[in-house]
């Protein structure tokens, strides 16, 4: 290529065409000469090939090209063959001496193409090729209209104007037969395009399944278009999304992207095509999708794809046009190419939603506890579920296919009989708990038959769903014994298992009503169990009400769990709820006892969080659902412990660092408790108090805080003096006042070097 975009077609000294001009010929001959030539000559490629060989022997240059203009995409081009192949030299029409020659009309003769300020010495430092001289002519229709230019190159000795004027003239002599030729094969490449187009259609538009008809269509663009690559995303009504699983060039590569993002959710949203030439020039262009396929995105045609109604359904977009930018005949052709696949593809898409909801059907019944059967119209059993088969205890050859007056015989002969009242009255009909018989197995199940219609309504046969209760039934009648049914419907959700033994993180809270036995002299035997009804009502509500389970009554006590059967994420604040709210509920039912001139009740609660033994225990004559661990031991503790502290709620260390949410607390004390040598932290829920029974709340425990701080370092006058500070903010205090004595007793004996503010429980 030379300087100015020229290729050398053909080195050679001897003619493809046979044709020799010699210097002696008149002008006039030469120019018939190459009229005739041209005119017999049947295709473009061949009459350019002459037409370059016959310029370059009566210019006796070295080499020459001759460059047709492009007109929707602004580009001179000149085509070359190289053995069997045949490609094309693409140069801008405003580039180089060729360009300025084709925008001004006016020839050029220059025998120092370096001085000439059109001349574009880069293509020469990129071939290697040098340009000496030059002879450049347009090439002009009888209208006037230019439709290209031709170049000689690199003459022994100069160019002259004699050399340029013979050009000129043969040029002008042969753009007669070019511009004729050219029309026929732009009409022959417009033909052989139309049928293209009107067999990829067809073929297409024959595909169903949404998979190959997606790889028919990206193909069929890429062909017809000559583009690298293409995508056609559909819109995903339920996400809002632009989706692909198949774009050409993409291997198995999938896409899915929100509908208004980059340039397809651009077309998209607007319903309006989009051609960029230069893409990294569009501020709407995402690189990002280009980092992720390792491909370099030059030109993009993007249109929208639209159905019969006229509603964009999704876009289609190529990339890349081999041999320049896409032009608006690429625009149209690609616009009449989606909108003649659409309607396939809507067909494509509605076999693709059935064939999902199908398999998605499928999918639930193989998946489902219970027993599907259907019944067609000639009381055939056509399908039969995987649970079906497991509950009739048969492999599927013995059932499907057979009439089902023949399958349900024998003690199981009433289930023709209901199929036989459903077909009749075209009502469903339920039968509960019903024995099954099948060889050994005997089973209860409930039954539910219920007849099938098309919307037409046409009878389509019936649907037998079986549930089998027999494992229910078992266990049930077992765990009525012992267990409130509430508990046994939740442990019956998890199975048999549960009941022999579980090991779980849980949190236990105890109660226990305060001062009883007295309460119990005072009340008589029915004035008790009149009191305790009352009392266990209020407080069974609010433990269930936060997903508790009752584990039992212990005299006045209550023992309740909370993450056993049924786990929670927060199961340890739903205790500490339970609690707050229990003495809530006690003084709201202290207000009305002592209205009626009753004494109020009070009660201590201790909370604990840790691991848990829950199951059967018992005898086989009398068994009980319940926990057992040190967990369960240590919530006993600290209810008992709640006498010694003044307080109501007292709740560990485990369970406090568990808690979700805020509470207002302090910390009570660093204790070991009876039968442990390990210390654990103990905390005081205040959350159930309000001003009147805890005044001065935050004050208190801002100046109960600072006592402990310093009572743990030892330091007991200070803490004495904080303490006594709080208690002047709430007399009441009974936790400053036992510190207090705390601090007094230590001022006297004075702890050792040992002393670690650990306090041992030595009571339960």
């Amino acid at each position: 290529m030379s300087s100015n975009g020229s290729m050398d077609q053909n080195n050679e000294g001897s003619s493809k065409s046979g044709i020799s001009i010699h210097a002696d010929q008149s002008t006039a001959e030469m120019l018939l000469q190459v009229s005739n030539r041209l005119a017999v000559i049947p295709t473009l490629n061949e009459q350019l090939e002459t037409l370059v060989e016959m310029t370059r022997e009566a210019t006796h240059a070295s080499t020459g090209t001759l460059f047709l203009n492009d007109a929707l995409t602004g580009e001179l081009y000149s085509r070359v063959t190289q053995g069997n192949y045949k490609r094309e030299i693409r140069i801008l029409n405003s580039s180089g001496i060729a360009g300025h020659v084709f925008q001004s009309g006016e020839p050029v003769i220059t025998n120092d193409p370096y001085s000439h300020p059109s001349f574009n010495p880069t293509v020469d430092q990129n071939t290697g090729f040098k340009t000496s001289n030059m002879l450049c002519v347009p090439i002009t229709t009888m209208r006037g209209q230019r439709i290209g230019v031709a170049q000689a190159i690199n003459k022994e000795g100069d160019f002259t104007k004699d050399e340029l004027s013979l050009l000129g003239a043969i040029i002008s002599h042969a753009s007669i037969v070019l511009q004729s030729t050219l029309f026929v094969e732009k009409m022959e490449q417009a033909r052989q395009q139309e049928a293209e187009f009107l067999r990829v259609v067809s073929d297409v538009s024959s595909e169903i399944k949404l998979g190959p008809l997606l790889q028919k269509i990206m193909s069929a663009v890429t062909r017809i278009l000559n583009c690298e690559r293409s995508t056609l995303f559909l819109n995903d009504e339920k996400t809002n999304e632009l989706y692909t699983e198949i774009g050409q060039g993409l291997g198995v590569t999938k896409i899915r992207f929100p509908n208004h993002v980059g340039i397809a959710g651009t077309v998209f949203s607007s319903a309006r095509s989009v051609n960029i030439p230069y893409a990294y020039a569009d501020l709407r262009f995402n690189p990002s999708f280009d980092k992720q396929t390792n491909f370099f995105t030059r030109s993009i045609l993007c249109v929208p794809l639209t159905n019969k109604d006229g509603k964009t359904i999704g876009v289609t977009q190529i990339l890349n046009k081999r041999g320049g930018p896409f032009t608006e005949d690429d625009e149209a052709r690609l616009k009449a190419f989606t909108a003649q696949i659409s309607i396939a593809l809507e067909n494509a898409k509605l076999f693709d939603d059935v064939q999902n909801t199908k398999n998605y059907n499928e999918s639930i019944l193989e998946s489902m506890s219970n027993g599907v059967l259907t019944i067609n119209a000639e009381d055939k059993i056509v399908t039969c579920n995987a649970a079906g088969l497991r509950i009739l205890s048969v492999h599927e050859t013995e059932i499907l296919g057979k009439s089902y007056q023949d399958f349900f015989v024998g003690p199981n002969a009433w289930v023709t009989e209901l199929v036989k009242e459903v077909s009749e009255s075209q009502s469903s009909d339920i039968i509960m708990d019903k024995d099954m018989e099948f060889g050994e197995e005997k089973l209860s199940v409930n039954l539910t038959v219920t007849p099938l219609v098309s919307a037409a309504k046409a009878t389509l046969g019936s649907m037998i769903l079986m549930e089998d209760i027999s494992s229910e039934k078992r266990v049930k009648s077992t765990m009525s014994r012992y267990m409130d049914p509430s508990v046994a419907d939740k442990l019956l959700g998890s199975g048999e298992d549960l009941l022999g033994g579980v090991d779980s993180e849980s949190t236990v809270l105890f109660s226990d009503v305060r001062s009883f036995t007295t309460i119990t002299e005072e009340l008589g035997a029915q004035g008790t169990v009149a009191l305790l009804n009352d009392y266990f009502s209020i407080m069974v509500e609010c433990i269930q009400g936060e997903g508790g389970m009752l584990d039992k009554f212990i005299g006045d006590a209550i023992m309740a769990v909370f993450g056993t059967p049924v786990p929670h994420d927060d199961d340890p604040d739903r205790a500490v709820r339970a609690a707050i709210g229990m003495l809530t509920d006690l003084a709201k039912w202290n207000v009305q006892r002592l209205a009626h001139g009753q004494k109020p009740i009070d009660m201590g609660i201790g909370l604990n969080t840790g691991h848990i033994v829950s199951g059967n225990i018992g005898s086989p004559r009398r068994m009980d659902y319940t926990v057992i661990g040190d967990g369960v031991n240590l919530a006993a503790r600290l209810e008992s412990a709640c006498k010694q502290y003044g307080a109501r709620i007292l709740i560990s260390d485990f369970t406090f660092k568990n808690l979700r949410s805020t509470y207002r607390t302090r910390e009570v004390d660093y204790v070991v408790v009876k039968g442990k040598t390990e210390p654990v932290g103990v905390h005081e829920v205040l959350d159930f108090y309000d001003n009147d029974t805890f005044p001065n709340l935050r004050e208190t425990l801002d100046c109960y805080k600072a006592g402990l701080e310093q009572y743990r370092e030892a330091k007991f006058e200070s803490a004495t003096s904080n303490f006594n500070e709080a208690l002047g903010h709430n007399p009441n205090d009974k936790l400053s006042k036992l510190y207090i004595e705390r601090c007094e007793h230590y001022i006297a004996n004075p702890p050792g070097p040992e002393w670690d503010g650990v306090w041992t429980l030595t009571s339960k």
